[in-house]
């Protein structure tokens, strides 16, 4: 049977997949998954519309948690200096190089002027200030939001809906993975069709060569970090309120590429943004993250740590604590800066010194560099929620709506406001009560 995509007036691409396994909330094997991908690769496209609403999108339950949600993830990927670094990747490849060459110039000659990736006589755009790849995986989760909430699904509860849209799609892409390296001579050799963090790439491996969760997370060298994190943020949504709930799906989506600190950071931030999604209380968020993390561990010992200075010092603002974060929080051990049990923990304790201000956490966020490459987009997520999408200034919300599709090419064109929109009109992101009033919790 051929797949069928219907295209729904608000913009919303239904996915409605062949295979039988899916509909039962089945684990999808490696052929089932590759002869539903022609359906699965439809995307939400840009639609700009005056107020930020798509065409025909039905009234629903306060949008604006779920906006600020993923404008200020996209605004604090977008502001931390690993953006630029990923967003060259659409850039020719001797670009890049040329940069490489010019910071080995620097390194030999004893230069302390230091290169910035280039366009020279490029088009500039993909170096303009935007969002990134954790916009971009965050997105990825959305769809599967979308997934659960349509047809594909609609036989099932609503935990198997999500879990089974999950399956989908990480099966979807490893089908794409396995496809690649059948082209290539050898597995390293092989061209993705995606950028992706070290434990994201060691998952979809994993899942490719016949591995189902948890080993596909347990058997990865970086199952630490915090890939899991920014896609939890998302994951949250569908149970605003229920901050168990919201876990125990972010752990199941977690698996598939973590393991220990990288799935309890998952856990928590999960259940920070489904608190934050019903209260706008900071305090509260962070302390339903805090109940998640287990206090022997790396994890849980930083987190409570780095949010007991934040509350020590809560009158100075979240500027003030980065010293103090960048000195007793973050490791300059190791060779990447993004290991859960640092990032979630300086999120969580800006998030608290900001008192739920999206414009104070990500600017004091980004001045983390080590940390910068997730820290400012977790940081902007829960604040987001907490501010709801007016908070974030408007030249920034135009500047990170669009993703530019430099670590999903798929997802160029995906307009974060109309896709904040579409999850909130599914049923599955509807809260038992009516929110409270929006605002940053002082």
């Amino acid at each position: 049977m051929c797949p069928v995509v219907d295209v729904r007036p608000a913009g919303l691409v239904e996915r409605v997949a062949p295979d039988a396994q899916a509909s039962r909330g089945l684990p999808l094997t490696m052929d089932s998954a590759r002869a539903a991908e022609p359906a699965l690769r439809a995307v939400i496209r840009a639609t700009a519309h005056p107020a930020g609403h798509p065409a025909g999108a039905p009234a629903t339950h306060d949008r604006r948690p779920i906006e600020g949600l993923l404008l200020g993830l996209a605004a604090g990927d977008a502001a931390g200096w690993p953006a630029a670094r990923h967003r060259a990747s659409r850039m020719p490849e001797w670009t890049r190089r040329l940069t490489r060459e010019l910071d080995t110039f620097a390194e030999q000659n004893a230069t302390t002027t230091l290169p910035v990736p280039i366009a020279l006589n490029q088009p500039p755009e993909p170096l303009r200030l935007g969002p990134s790849d954790d916009a971009e995986w965050a997105a990825f989760v959305a769809e599967s939001v979308l997934t659960a909430a349509g047809v594909l699904l609609s036989d099932l509860s609503r935990s198997r809906r999500m879990r089974a849209a999950i399956d989908l799609a990480w099966n979807a892409l490893a089908s794409e993975v396995a496809a690649a390296a059948e082209r290539a001579p050898e597995v390293e050799s092989a061209v993705l069709p995606l950028r992706a963090r070290i434990s994201v790439r060691a998952g979809l491996g994993n899942l490719a060569t016949g591995l189902r969760p948890p080993a596909t997370g347990h058997d990865n060298p970086h199952y630490f970090d915090d890939a899991a994190c920014v896609r939890a943020c998302v994951l949250a949504v569908v149970h605003p309120g229920d901050a168990a709930a919201a876990a125990d799906l972010a752990e199941f989506d977690a698996r598939y590429t973590q393991d220990g600190d990288g799935v309890h950071g998952a856990r928590a931030m999960a259940a920070a943004v489904a608190t934050a999604l019903t209260t706008a209380d900071v305090d509260a968020a962070v302390d339903a993250a805090l109940a998640q993390l287990p206090g022997a561990t790396e994890i849980g010992r930083n987190a409570r740590h780095a949010v007991g200075l934040a509350r020590a010092h809560a009158g100075g603002g979240a500027f003030a604590i980065v010293p103090t974060l960048e000195h007793e929080i973050v490791d300059h051990v190791y060779s990447y800066g993004i290991a859960a049990a640092e990032t979630v923990p300086v999120a969580l304790a800006l998030a608290t010194a900001a008192r739920g201000r999206t414009t104070e956490a990500v600017p004091a966020a980004a001045c983390l560099s080590r940390v910068a490459d997730s820290a400012p987009a977790l940081a902007g997520a829960l604040t987001g929620v907490i501010g709801g999408g007016d908070s974030i200034p408007a030249a920034w919300r135009e500047a990170c709506r669009t993703l530019s599709g430099c670590a999903l090419p798929r997802l160029a064109g995906t307009d974060l406001v109309q896709l904040a929109a579409l999850l909130a009109a599914t049923e599955l992101t509807s809260p038992k009560a009516a929110p409270p009033e929006r605002r940053p919790h002082v």
